[in-house]
């Protein structure tokens, strides 16, 4: 069974100015997400599911969805505020999205093959895709059994300033914390490190994995992650920024020993557009992979 891919597209970029989800980047106006959506059917992908918000439809369907017609089955599926498990009512001044881990429950019904998630502004690379899909893949004995693409760090970074990234703590190859380090940056001495919450610097190894958001699922995590935004509610139902990200439900589910979470490598280079300053460098980054003859001049063509 082809793993399906799923797309968190709703959180339009604000930081950046503009929807980062449109940009085009690549030498034949690519976005960052036909980089991705090209890299997933060359894996193995057989269907794209996008999470949206209902207000972007139109623009999503007219600018985004009609470049991949004929090439691979999509599907949207919308985000709401007001979308919640039953017994729970959204506070009439709620905004804010709730989180990366509400956008994937939008899902359910929807995915019944196994799944990957993905953020729509990064860059991920072929070969994560390649060892996602493969891992996916596989057959499965039990309920549980997930994975994430755990990035060399090294191949993350930037030589623009500090990031954050989720650093992973593994045993015997199976995720088993995800600690935020922040600020993320080479040193003098080019070394990658970090400073604490008291300043103290840490080294970081290059090859240490990160999280970017690459997850791998099978359909029995949409009642897990269910369970545990309805625990998210009944603690935060009335905060007005609180959210739940994918890896608070990883990590509820490793600590309740109902999940384990193979950490895969991969020798990808992650990029994004995080600020304004990074889009001539990920143009060029583009040009050159183009260049090199690891894209075709136009990713879908008629």
């Amino acid at each position: 069974m082809k793993p399906t891919l799923f797309v968190l597209a709703a959180g339009m970029g604000s930081r950046y100015g503009g929807l980062k989800q449109l940009d085009p980047l690549g030498p034949n106006g690519e976005t960052i997400m036909d980089y991705s959506i090209y890299d997933a059917i060359q894996a193995g992908f057989g269907k794209v599911v996008f999470v949206i918000r209902k207000d972007f439809e139109q623009d999503f369907r007219d600018k985004i969805l009609s470049k991949y017609e004929g090439h691979i089955p999509v599907e949207i599926v919308f985000q709401a505020v007001d979308k919640l498990p039953d017994g729970f009512v959204c506070p009439a001044d709620r905004t804010k999205p709730w989180g990366p881990a509400h956008a994937v429950l939008m899902a359910k019904g929807v995915i019944k093959e196994p799944f990957a998630v993905i953020n729509s502004d990064d860059f991920y690379g072929r070969n994560s895709y390649e060892v996602l899909a493969k891992e996916l893949m596989r057959s499965r004995d039990r309920k549980g059994d997930y994975c994430m693409v755990g990035f060399r760090l090294g191949n993350t970074v930037t030589e623009n300033g500090g990031v954050n990234r989720g650093v992973c703590q593994t045993n015997d190859g199976l995720l088993s914390s995800v600690e935020e380090c922040k600020e993320i940056k080479y040193n003098d001495a080019h070394e990658i490190s970090y400073k604490d919450s008291e300043g103290i610097e840490y080294k970081l190894d290059v090859n240490v994995p990160v999280s970017m958001n690459m997850w791998g699922f099978t359909p029995d995590y949409f009642d897990y992650a269910e369970r545990e935004f309805a625990k998210f509610l009944d603690k935060d139902l009335t905060t007005p920024k609180a959210e739940q990200v994918i890896p608070d439900v990883a990590d509820a589910l490793i600590k309740s020993h109902e999940a384990t979470i193979k950490v895969l490598d991969t020798d990808s280079h992650w990029f994004g557009v995080t600020y304004a300053e990074d889009r001539p460098g990920v143009m060029a980054k583009f040009a050159e992979l183009h260049k090199n003859g690891e894209y075709p001049d136009f990713l879908f063509k008629g």
